[in-house]
This record gives C-alpha cells, sequence and structure tokens, in this order.
C-alpha cells in the first residue's frame, strides 16, 4: 500500500512523455491529391498530419480523405509547391489523458476547436486562426471535434416558440420558431449577402455564427464593414474561406461554423444553453467543395458531375443544426435547451431551383426562402417572392388571427398576380369581379409593407401589424 503514490507519480512522468510521432513520406501526388506511404497503419478517415515541403518553408497542414492499396490519399489545407515524393510527412500523436484509446495514445487526430466567449466579435479561418489582425483566440473550456454526430431524433428538445428575425417579409409570410433550419435560395445578385446582414443584425437571438464559405475575397471587407457593420459584428463569430482556399479548407470552414454554433448553444446565457443564429453562406459551395474532394479521393460522378458522397454528407451537417439534446432527465418540452436556428443560403446555378443541391437542401430543411430576380430587377428589396416562400413549423407557432392574416394576404397576391397582365393591358374592367377589384385594391400596400431598407429593423409584431394594416379595405 505504500508503493501506490510512487506508482500514481511514475504513471503521471509516463505520461507527460511526449509519445514519438508517426513518420512517412509523400510516394506521389497528383493534382490536389497527395499520396503517403507508411501511414495507412496506423491512421483512418480524418486523420491530420504535416506534410514538409523540401527547400525550406513551414510544413503544410493536410487529411487523409482516402485509402489505396495501403497508401493513403491526403488533401493539404494549403499550397503544395515545394512537396514531391519521398518528402517527409509527420503524423502527430499524443497521450490520451482519458486512457481510451490503445496503448494510451492518440495518433493522427481529426480537426478539433476550443471556442470560447472571446471568440465573439472575431473574424476567423476555419481551422480557429484569427483573420483580423487582433491577436490570438484565446481557447475556451471544451476542445470540440468538428465532424460532429447530430442530436439523437428521440432526445432532441422540440422546436420553441416564434423567432423575430427582423425582416418584415421572413417573419410574415415564413416565421420562423427558434430552432428551425431554413433555406434561402437564390441566383446571383439578388440582394443574398444584404438579407444576410440584416438577419444578423435583427434577429433576436443572443449570438450570431456567420460562416462565408467560398466568398469573392473582394466582398469580404466590404461585407463586414458596410452591411454587417460593428453593431452586428460584436455579437458574431465570422468564419472565412474565400474561393481562392483549397477546398479542404471551404469544407471546413462550414464544419468550424457548426462546431462554434454547438459550443455556444450548449454554454449560452441560458440556464440550459443559448439562443444562436447559423448563417451559411452558401450551401453550394460547400458542395463544390465536397464535389473536388470526392472527384480527386476517386469517386465517380454521378448527378451533374456531384458524386455521391456529396449527398451523403448533406445531411450529417444540415442535421446539426436546431434545438439541442434534452438533458438527462429533464422534461421533453420544446425551447429549454439551446437550440441553433439556421439559414442555409443555396447558389442556384442559372436560376433552377431544382438542380441537384437546390433540390436535395429543401428535402432536409423546414422550409425555404426564394428570392427572386423579378422583384429585384422590379427595385423591391429584399427581392422575397412570398408565395414560393414556406416554413413547414409556422402553422405550429401561429394563433388563429396572424394565420388567417397570411392566408388571406397569398390569396390576394396569387389572385393579382393571375390577373396582373389583363389588368395591364385594359382587359379586365373594374367591378366585373369584386375579388379582383380588392386584389388590384390591396396587393399594393402589401408589395410596401414588403419592402424594407437594410438599415431598418421590423419586429415579430411590427410585421404582422402592418401586414393587418395593408390589409385593412380602406388602408387604415
Amino acid at each position: 500500500m505504500t508503493l501506490a503514490p510512487d506508482f500514481r507519480a511514475a504513471g503521471a512522468a509516463l505520461r507527460a512523455i511526449p509519445p514519438v510521432a508517426l513518420r512517412g513520406e509523400v510516394a506521389g501526388l497528383s493534382g490536389l491529391m497527395a499520396e503517403i506511404a507508411g501511414v495507412a497503419g496506423q491512421t483512418a478517415i480524418g486523420s491530420r498530419l504535416w506534410l514538409h515541403p523540401r527547400g525550406g518553408g513551414g510544413p503544410v497542414l493536410a487529411e487523409i480523405v482516402g485509402f489505396r492499396d495501403r497508401i493513403a490519399r491526403a488533401m493539404a489545407f494549403g499550397k503544395l509547391d515545394g512537396l514531391g515524393p519521398g518528402a517527409a510527412v509527420v503524423v502527430p500523436a499524443r497521450i490520451d489523458p482519458d486512457g481510451t484509446t490503445p496503448h494510451g495514445i492518440r495518433i493522427g487526430e481529426a480537426g478539433m476547436l476550443a471556442p470560447g466567449p472571446a471568440w465573439l466579435g472575431r473574424v476567423i479561418d476555419p481551422l480557429g486562426r484569427p483573420l483580423d489582425g487582433r491577436g490570438p483566440l484565446p481557447p475556451g473550456p471544451v476542445l470540440r471535434p468538428v465532424r460532429a454526430a447530430p442530436p439523437e431524433a428521440a432526445t432532441r428538445a422540440r422546436l420553441g416558440p416564434p423567432l423575430g428575425l427582423g425582416v418584415r417579409a421572413i417573419d410574415a409570410f415564413a416565421t420562423m420558431r427558434q430552432g428551425q433550419r431554413l433555406g434561402l435560395f437564390a441566383g446571383s445578385g439578388i440582394g443574398k449577402s444584404t438579407l444576410l446582414a440584416m438577419l444578423a443584425r435583427g434577429a433576436e437571438t443572443d449570438v450570431t455564427v456567420l460562416a462565408l464559405v467560398g466568398e469573392r475575397g473582394r466582398e469580404v471587407r466590404e461585407f463586414l464593414e458596410d452591411e454587417l457593420g460593428p453593431e452586428g459584428l460584436a455579437r458574431a463569430v465570422v468564419v472565412v474561406a474565400t474561393s481562392d482556399a483549397p477546398p479542404l479548407l471551404r469544407r471546413e470552414a462550414a464544419y468550424a461554423a457548426m462546431t462554434i454554433a454547438e459550443h455556444f448553444r450548449d454554454h449560452g446565457k441560458g440556464r440550459n444553453g443559448g439562443q444562436v443564429l447559423l448563417l451559411m453562406d452558401s450551401v453550394t459551395r460547400y458542395c463544390l467543395a465536397l464535389r473536388e474532394i470526392g472527384l480527386s479521393a476517386g469517386e465517380p460522378p454521378a448527378t451533374r458531375g456531384y458524386p455521391p458522397g456529396v449527398f451523403a454528407e448533406l445531411p450529417l451537417l444540415l442535421e446539426r443544426a436546431g434545438p439541442g439534446p434534452v438533458p438527462p432527465g429533464a422534461p421533453m418540452a420544446g425551447g429549454e435547451p439551446g437550440a441553433i436556428t439556421a439559414l442555409f443560403t443555396v447558389l442556384v446555378e442559372g436560376d433552377d431551383h431544382n438542380e441537384p443541391v437546390a433540390d436535395a437542401v429543401r428535402g432536409i430543411l423546414d422550409g425555404h426562402v426564394v428570392l427572386e430576380r423579378r422583384i429585384a430587377e422590379a427595385g423591391r428589396y429584399p427581392a422575397v417572392d412570398v408565395l414560393r416562400s414556406l416554413s413547414r413549423a409556422a402553422a405550429g407557432c401561429l394563433d388563429a388571427e396572424r394565420a388567417g392574416l397570411v392566408r388571406r394576404a397569398r390569396a390576394v397576391l396569387a389572385l393579382h398576380a393571375e390577373m396582373a397582365d389583363m389588368v395591364r393591358l385594359g382587359a379586365y374592367r373594374a367591378g366585373t369581379d369584386p375579388a379582383v377589384d380588392e386584389a388590384v385594391a390591396l396587393a399594393p400596400r402589401i408589395e410596401a409593407m414588403l419592402r424594407q431598407d437594410r438599415a431598418e429593423r421590423s419586429g415579430l409584431d411590427q410585421a404582422f401589424a402592418a401586414l393587418g394594416a395593408a390589409l385593412e379595405p380602406h388602408g387604415t
């Protein structure tokens, strides 16, 4: 018994010895892929390693994305300049403090982040490195894997109460609930970025996490300074991977943003978590990065050049958003744990809303908001097509009065759209049909209510009050 303290001290000393890193070498390079020999027996898909270029220069972080004949196939988070056959490869290893891995050593761990409150107001890259020139990011208390499973379906909370987003067109016609996920479908140049900034500033949440995946580098500062502004940035964490970044880094931006959102969901202001708004722009560019990775790894192209792995990976990411898991022993009531309310933009190619990514995302999420080029060209912003936009959870949070207002407004707009050409050509005579006369009178008022300046804020109650006023017979 007297030897026990000595054994414990010896064990602690042994665990403090850094393990020998696993070493290999580059066996070949092809396009974006590096083939690594000598590490296949100790690594797995997702393991991280360092590639050491010849002739100096710092090591390049890479991740294993496949194997072929005991040769690991890795893609880099940076440029492959200076690499060639025989270049050194180091797979880092560390002592496992929990003792849950063989021999107590973790080799080639997957990506991890340690978000914390000090990350608010910061702009970072997908690896957690600061991009805003404001010094290093203090790590948070919990190290989280960036590739995590969604909460179990049977143990996660239900959707919470209605959530005001600060945009009348969405609040009234596609009302969201805490923990709901919507797709924002738009072509290029229709005001998508401006709408995202309005949501980031106006949403009634504790924290905003914004992922800019594959954005133009020129537009990042303009978006942060002109659209988001200091007030919006102060309660946000922005993850940026521009279009010139390697595909692995663009893919990682989506995972990193989701991981940060999960941290603030679980460790937010409330007793059981926080309310987080996650804005991801765009899921399409995330899928394009997955396509580049999959094709380079040898996956066959399937739907419009997308390999099957893209559509297997997509729900694994999107399902991580939503209400958090209910704490053990707590009642299964909605709104108790924290929740990630998410809007994922989809950049529809050629304004085709049925292209593969748009179709897949629409089937996974809880509704969709459509931005229409025709509306933007007419000068009404945000250019939300309310007749094509839908929140699948709105029926569970709107009372009878508000639901009736939305139904009536939709009916008015639909009838006006149907008769617009006849009215414009003079083929319809006023007084022929009272319903058409009403639509002709009320539709312009609804359109005026939907128009909103990017600096204007509107709460949920104000949105429905404005809609009710627009539907008054005499505009009172």
